[in-house]
């Protein structure tokens, strides 16, 4: 069937929000004395709430939790931005009538309050955060949630993400799984969890919906 909605992962995908994101694990990892290390970066795309206690344990991960989030809103607005051509393809897609959905590991609310912030927040029919589902990325629920929410079958649906996770919850869902390149992941890294197709700008994904 053809593809008439494209779901799209948040962090790494259509906001460029990573350095915000490592900055403040390094800021949450310093106050709490947790040894900084890189690979808590490769977890960008799971709940926080999971981060937290892979990192903090158990009796810290609250304390970690809410440390994130105050950094986390502090620095929002300086170090937030669309990536390049994002507005601008979700204006064409839009415009051509497919329906567009947002769905991320981080919560609802703060999902929202950057889509707002960097103006796309009125492109997506719906929001699916970590709040809404009970298994989170690299499962399909997030995705089956939405798909759900608009009444839609998997087969006419793609995802649009940048990690591994986003594609294997794609492929579990039974949508079409689109990485990007310009995320957190490379070109490799992508590859290995076999998409049906890769990105290397907004471009290809209007060339792949026959739009140009």
């Amino acid at each position: 069937m053809k593809i008439n909605t494209v779901l799209f992962d948040l962090d790494g995908t259509l906001i460029d929000s990573l350095p915000l994101i490592r900055r403040t694990y390094q800021r949450v990892f310093n106050e709490l004395n947790i040894p900084w290390v890189n690979e808590v970066m490769n977890s960008v795309g799971l709940p926080l709430v999971q981060i937290a206690k892979e990192y903090a344990g158990e009796e810290r991960h609250k304390e970690f939790f809410k440390l994130y989030q105050q950094y986390y809103a502090i620095e929002h607005d300086v170090m937030t931005q669309v990536f390049p051509g994002t507005v601008e393809m979700l204006s064409t897609l839009k415009a051509q009538g497919y329906r567009l959905g947002l769905v991320t590991s981080k919560s609802r609310s703060v999902a929202i309050r950057s889509a707002q912030y960097v103006g796309i927040d009125n492109f997506m029919e719906v929001v699916v955060g970590a709040e809404d589902v009970t298994r989170h990325k690299p499962q399909p629920e997030p995705l089956l949630k939405a798909l759900d929410l608009m009444n839609l079958p998997a087969d006419t649906a793609a995802y649009v993400g940048d990690s591994p996770f986003d594609i294997m919850a794609a492929k579990g869902a039974g949508v079409m799984a689109v990485g990007v390149t310009w995320g957190m992941s490379d070109r490799l890294q992508i590859m290995h969890h076999e998409p049906n197709v890769i990105l290397e700008e907004w471009d290809d994904l209007i060339k792949l919906l026959g739009l140009k």
